[in-house]
């Protein structure tokens, strides 16, 4: 299988399978001498971790990383990278892959399952092997070493949406992200939405959501036209999260509602000279280069497809049958796709960060 990298100068190359001893990553193009500790990256996995709450999957893994190689100690005594490949580790000890053994010929609808067996000829079923969000700790992982290169920009990232139930913006607090179990910046929905996906969970049946990340901080002019433009990549790493099908940046979809003058981002100047946007609806992104403004990306992600519901489906004889998913799911997957987004975010920033550099030199 190819097409495990992602990333140009800053390459994240992950490897492993939901059911195998251990999940990992290969961080490629991190600077030298950037102190880097394993418990700064265990602060981010520890928000993607399963089983915190009743709406997540119960699935026990600590999530606890190693860093194997790519550090080491500068002449004060900090650990440092080295320049070299950065290899981390994350060891599953809690797979239950006799949950998967009535699938092992029955294809999921929902899941990557037929397609797999299509282009392979092989699938591990094991809760999804390669396919599984099980992968995506890495991606955590790697996000955090991302974070290391980006001095002063800050991540935000929150639930907006479940199903139909949108947040209220004008009772925004980002600050409340971390005190509810939907990383939700609006405190005043998450009775609601407690209630809402109790009865979804009870059913037996999952339900989708759409989460947003923003990163302030973000020098102008990362990103390249015309094939390397910094919301092109966004939009990819997006994507490339397991049950992602939508992706838009600033006002996204709802700019083909607006006239030329409303969403048009005007300029002014301020007591010092500097260029200040009136408005961001460009998400902080323009001709494919970042303006200075925050950059802001919201994904929609699909109801889990492992649900307790009869569903028809074919198996790899080619006979007609329905299958029941059993095992410990998500009923809303979109959750812990939280801190997935913000690390990939990261990952793109740190990695046309290092590309203009690149091109444009450190003070381009």
């Amino acid at each position: 299988m190819s097409h495990n990298s992602f990333g140009h100068l800053f390459r994240l190359t992950t490897w492993g399978e939901s059911h195998g001893p251990a999940i990992g990553g290969v961080v490629d193009g991190c600077p030298p001498g950037i102190p880097l500790e394993a418990s700064e990256i265990q602060t981010y996995l520890d928000k993607r971790k399963p089983g915190q709450s009743r709406f997540t999957t119960q699935r026990k893994e600590p999530d606890t990383v190693e860093i194997l190689s790519g550090v080491f100690q500068d002449q004060s005594g900090r650990q440092v990278t080295t320049g070299t490949p950065i290899s981390l580790m994350i060891r599953n000890v809690d797979q239950r892959s006799k949950d998967y053994g009535e699938i092992a010929r029955t294809f999921r609808p929902g899941h990557a399952d037929f397609t797999y067996q299509q282009k392979y000829g092989i699938r591990d079923y094991r809760g999804g092997g390669r396919s599984s969000a099980r992968e995506t700790a890495v991606r955590v992982a790697g996000g955090a070493v991302a974070r290391k290169i980006l001095d002063g920009v800050t991540f935000k990232g929150g639930l907006v949406q479940i199903g139909p139930h949108k947040i209220n913006r004008d009772r925004i607090d980002w600050g409340t992200v971390d005190d509810n179990p939907f990383f939700c910046p609006d405190p005043s929905v998450v009775d609601f939405w407690s209630t809402y996906l109790d009865g979804i969970r009870k059913d037996g049946s999952s339900i989708g959501a759409v989460v947003e990340v923003i990163a302030e901080g973000v020098p102008a002019g990362l990103g390249a036209p015309l094939y390397g433009k910094l919301d092109q990549d966004l939009a990819s790493a997006m994507m490339s999260i397991n049950a992602v099908k939508a992706v838009e940046i600033g006002d996204g979809m709802m700019a083909a509602t607006l006239t030329g003058e409303e969403n048009a981002d005007e300029i002014r100047l301020d007591r010092d000279g500097q260029p200040v946007f009136l408005s961001n609806h460009a998400g902080g992104i323009l001709g494919g280069i970042s303006t200075g403004q925050p950059i802001v990306c919201r994904f929609a992600v699909k109801p889990t497809s492992s649900i307790l519901k009869p569903r028809l489906t074919i198996d790899a004889d080619g006979n007609e049958t329905e299958i029941v998913t059993k095992g410990r799911h998500d009923p809303c997957v979109g959750i812990r796709a939280v801190p997935i987004g913000e690390a990939m975010m990261a990952i793109v920033l740190a990695d046309h960060l290092l590309r203009h550099r690149g091109q444009c030199g450190p003070g381009g």
